[in-house]
């Protein structure tokens, strides 16, 4: 549940521009303007032209609600914030906050349990033998009261009821239940039916009502599998290793949000609890909504429930100061990835100007389009992957900017062209326009973003947790659009200087790390067929009646022609002023591997009169991007944007397609990193276990993942063979796609003068087939890779696919049912009951294409010491699926549900037509499911599993060390044979 992965990073940090103070340095307009509303009981405050129009109340236990109506469909999105993060932990138990995260999942006195008064005594003894373990230093009495802990929380357990909050969440059809913890929050994670808001606010009222360490050994071993992930993830390495350098004394780098092997061994329920009494208390908390909601019913719901929890005073924190950087601090990150560079400058706290200005500067840098680093460095083919960002936290801010060297460059030749850029900010050699670029393009993707409401109400999470008031929060680009480009000059060059840490990530073995070693755990009971009697109060509990809406294609979708016959699917933007537009190839790599490769060299070519980086330019000043995808049967040429600007940009777009200007230095370059990032990809244990491993099991030697072009062939390629291919791509049979806000008419005009192809559309290449294998027998496939845990999945082969309306309810509650989410069968087995793995599903996976052959697709991520156990856990249930009548009917109600409150709007009308076209159908097959998932019983899936998985051949896919995998094991399943990384990605 820890979102420590770059993703999360990137996305958490890149949305905090939302939420920026301005009270020492700018001040607002009138524009913003506080006003307070009373309706009822309740008063909230709202802020003049907040797009948003939210609704901020405040109750009487201090308990801060933020509100927004959003409906697009009859859902939710709900979160739970608490200021509280790793940066609160103690320092003597690091760790804590995101452990208590974890815990929260497990119930409290009213749910979660059979027998609370036979229960509560238990705990109590355990909580106690937690207290003498953690100050034992003896290895055989440790394990003496380990033993006596297992024993203990096994009698325990026979009292719990694993995952009954997850059952409850889901049986009213939440999606996306999670949570996750960082420096400065631990936040809590819901998508709900927007007739679900009084069940949802009776059982999260509860669950921070009280803490109940349940089920806390089973848990804190999940804590210490994602430890060890973390251990193997250079990422997280990497990103450890900026924060310690850069807050040497500050929590920031001090503590790590998992927590140090140390204190994960030594853990302390009493410590625990005082944290939780500390700080989830109302006035420490906010809860933010966004969705269909009916804001005066949903703040006296929430006040009914959630107004009774008593406020108190939260401990202050004292934020440390850190010492200036006066000279680099230099780090190296050992391990078996790709090398990279990640160099970062501290800044000052979110009310500074010197953390709006940081934010000014890494757009600046690195926009994904017309950034100094994307132009001067990534377009000109400089070094790989270039980027720049910045984080805004409570107490501190940072800029980073990062980048992977080309073959034959080194680590510090990446540092170097990296700070060059920052020394073109402090020369003022940037165009005059790109300040204004850049607002532009924050006022767009703030459009874009606030389509979803998940990313509405993460805006009030960001508000909340950084202490801004709304005001600032709505006027952040307005304030941003006030700094001038002497500002910015005057400020890079008082602050950029060698005031920064750098880490080089290097490949090479990491002798320092330390697992978590693996301790003896009896299996618990999880009770999963019982019930708590208030789980059975909150379901009896009527809710009104959703009606699920289909999409009907004739209907929701115009569909016209252009002059030469090229079919247009078009849906109108209400909503708006963006355009989405597509043109669809039904060819791709599999009908020529030079397609990729042309369209990457696309990006990289000029038209005459302009060069590479003034299109880039051009297109970033009007609002727009263009984008090409190539997969192994479909092409997608996009443009998207500002609809104001479709007329200016199409054109544009058009003559990149059609007249692109060669550069032989740049596919000189373009073949060099290419052979880069293929040696790279071996080193990506994801990219050798989820994609070359899973095609070699599949396919063979031969199969698309190998089939890309080899050095020779690339090394051959000229500019006049891929200028002709890109040419000829819009002379094929193609469809257009279109959201926008061009009215039918305009459209057609628009696209039959600037989309020119021949009069007469060329027909589809042929598209090669590749064989798939048959499973003859059972066969263990396994890649030595230097790592702490052990990787696996077990995979076996169905009949070839071709839709089956009766067959499609029956595989959707399979999947629900048994490996789905944190209530399904494999996760509460594996991970709650055995405590084998953090990461455990198994999923029967449907070919997109007919005729291929659908797989059935089981993961474990696990200690490699645990590889027999887990192993042994999932191939039983594969064979002999368990019923809890309970679990299933929860299933079906998360199906039923969620169908129930889905809509399919906006462009994803168009992709959901797409999408039933490749099953062969012509209607929104979500029907069949919910027509049918009624009807299906228990009996109905073990029969598909038997039929389907449980007596097919099995290959098994494992990735780890071998001086860490038992090969005895593996050999029990199938016979082990050792595949090098050549035969699995063909060179």
């Amino acid at each position: 549940m820890n979102k420590y992965s770059l993703k999360k990073w990137v996305a958490l940090l890149l949305l905090t521009y939302s939420s920026v103070s301005f009270s020492q340095t700018t001040t607002t307009t009138q524009k913003y303007e506080v006003q307070t509303v009373t309706e009822g009981k309740y008063s909230y405050q709202t802020v003049t032209n907040d797009p948003l129009k939210a609704r901020i109340y405040t109750l009487p236990n201090g308990l801060k609600v933020y509100l927004t109506v959003y409906k697009d469909a009859p859902r939710i999105q709900t979160y739970i914030a608490v200021k509280a993060g790793s940066k609160n932990d103690p320092s003597t138990a690091t760790g804590l906050a995101h452990y208590l995260e974890h815990m929260l999942f497990k119930g409290t006195s009213s749910f979660g349990t059979l027998n609370w008064e036979k229960e509560k005594p238990l705990l109590a003894q355990i909580e106690n033998i937690y207290e003498t373990y953690r100050k034992t230093t003896d290895v055989k009495l440790r394990k003496k009261l380990y033993h006596q802990i297992d024993s203990i929380s096994g009698v325990a357990a026979t009292f719990a009821i694993a995952n009954e909050y997850d059952k409850m969440l889901g049986a009213i059809g939440a999606e996306g239940t999670n949570a996750y913890t960082s420096f400065e929050q631990t936040v809590y994670v819901n998508d709900i039916p927007s007739n679900q808001v009084e069940r949802w606010a009776q059982i999260e009222a509860n669950r921070f009502g009280e803490f109940v360490p349940r089920l806390f050994h089973t848990e804190l071993e999940a804590v210490y599998e994602e430890k060890n992930r973390g251990l193997d993830n250079d990422r997280t390495k990497v990103w450890e290793a900026i924060f310690s350098g850069l807050y040497p004394k500050h929590q920031y780098g001090t503590q790590t949000t998992i927590g140090t092997v140390e204190h994960l061994k030594n853990p302390s329920i009493k410590e625990i609890k005082k944290y939780f009494d500390a700080y989830y208390v109302p006035n420490n908390m906010a809860i933010c909504m966004s969705g269909d909601i009916n804001p005066e019913e949903t703040i006296a719901l929430i006040d009914k429930y959630f107004g009774v929890l008593k406020p108190k005073s939260v401990p202050s924190f004292k934020v440390i100061k850190e010492a200036p950087i006066t000279a680099p601090v230099v780090k190296t990150v050992l391990g078996p990835d790709a090398e990279s560079v990640s160099l970062s400058f501290r800044g000052g706290n979110i009310h500074s100007r010197e953390s709006l200005l940081l934010e000014m500067v890494s757009t600046m840098l690195s926009n994904s389009q017309a950034g100094l680093i994307d132009l001067n460095l990534n377009q000109q083919q400089k070094l790989m992957g270039g980027h720049a960002f910045s984080m805004r936290l409570k107490d501190y801010s940072a800029i980073t900017l990062g980048g992977k060297p080309k073959a034959g460059q080194t680590l510090e030749q990446v540092r170097d062209l990296l700070l060059g850029q920052l020394e073109l900010i402090k020369k003022g050699d940037f165009d005059d326009n790109l300040m204004q670029a850049v607002i532009n393009d924050y006022k767009i993707s703030t459009m874009r973003s606030y389509e979803e409401n998940k990313n509405r109400a993460d805006a009030f999470v960001d508000a909340f947790i950084l202490d801004q008031n709304w005001t600032e929060s709505v006027a952040f680009i307005d304030n941003l659009a006030k700094l001038t480009k002497k500002d910015i000059v005057d400020f890079s060059n008082t602050f950029f200087k060698n005031n920064y840490v750098i880490v080089y990530k290097r490949t090479g073995v990491d002798s320092t790390i330390k697992k978590v070693e693996k301790p003896q755990i009896t299996p618990v009971t999880v009770n999963r067929e019982s019930q708590s009697m208030f789980y059975k109060y909150v379901m009896a509990q009527e809710a009104s009646i959703m009606t699920p809406v289909f999409v009907d294609y004739e209907k929701d979708i115009t569909k016209f022609a252009l002059k030469n016959g090229t079919p247009v699917h078009y849906k109108v933007n209400q909503e708006n002023g963006i355009f989405n537009l597509y043109y669809q190839f039904e060819l791709g790599s599999n009908s020529n591997p030079k397609i990729g490769i042309a369209l990457s060299y696309l990006k990289y070519l000029g038209i005459n009169g302009k060069d590479a980086e003034t299109l880039q330019k051009d297109f970033y000043n009007l609002g727009c991007s263009y984008d090409v995808m190539v997969g192994e049967n479909k092409v997608y040429f996009t443009l998207s944007g500002l609809n104001e600007n479709l007329a200016k940009a199409l054109p544009l777009f058009e003559e990149v397609l059609k007249n692109p200007l060669p550069n032989e230095d740049a596919l000189k370059e373009l073949v060099s990193d290419i052979l880069k990032s293929k040696a790279d990809a071996k080193r990506n244990k994801k990219v050798i276990l989820n994609s070359a491993l899973v095609s070699y099991a599949k396919y063979g030697k031969v199969s698309p993942f190998t089939s890309s072009l080899k050095e020779t062939e690339l090394k051959s390629l000229t500019s006049a063979e891929l200028i002709t291919l890109i040419k000829s791509l819009s002379n094929y049979k193609h469809k257009v796609l279109f959201y926008g806000t061009s009215s039918t008419d305009e459209l057609t005009n628009l696209l039959n003068t600037s989309h020119a192809t021949t009069a007469v559309l060329a027909e589809l290449p042929p598209v090669k087939n590749y064989t798939e294998l048959d499973f003859t027998e059972n066969e263990v496939l396994w890649v030595n890779y230097d790592m702490v845990q052990a990787e696996l999945m077990i995979l076996s082969k169905s009949l070839p696919y071709n839709y089956s309306a009766t067959q499609a309810p029956i595989i959707s509650m399979y999947n629900e049912y048994f490996g789905g989410g944190m209530s399904s069968i494999v996760f509460q087995e594996i991970r709650e009951s055995k405590a084998l793995a953090y990461a455990c599903k198994s999923n029967y996976s449907q070919a997109r294409e007919l005729g291929k052959s659908n797989y059935n697709v089981s993961y474990i991520g696990t200690q490699a010491d645990k590889l027999k156990e887990a192993l042994a856990a999932m191939q039983e249930l594969l064979k002999n699926m368990p019923e809890a009548s309970t679990t299933f009917n929860s299933a079906k109600e998360a199906i039923v549900n969620s169908i129930e409150t889905q809509r399919i709007t906006k462009q994803d009308v168009l992709i959901n037509y797409e999408n039933a076209l490749m099953l062969g159908q012509k209607y929104d097959v979500r029907a069949d499911i919910y027509n049918g998932v009624k009807k299906v019983t228990f009996a109905d899936i073990v029969k598909f599993q038997k039929e389907n998985i449980s007596n097919a051949k099995q290959k098994i896919l494992v990735i780890g060390s071998k001086d860490k995998l038992d090969f005895s094991v593996l050999q029990q399943y199938g016979k082990v044979r050792e595949v090098t990384l050549e035969e699995i990605f063909g060179y």
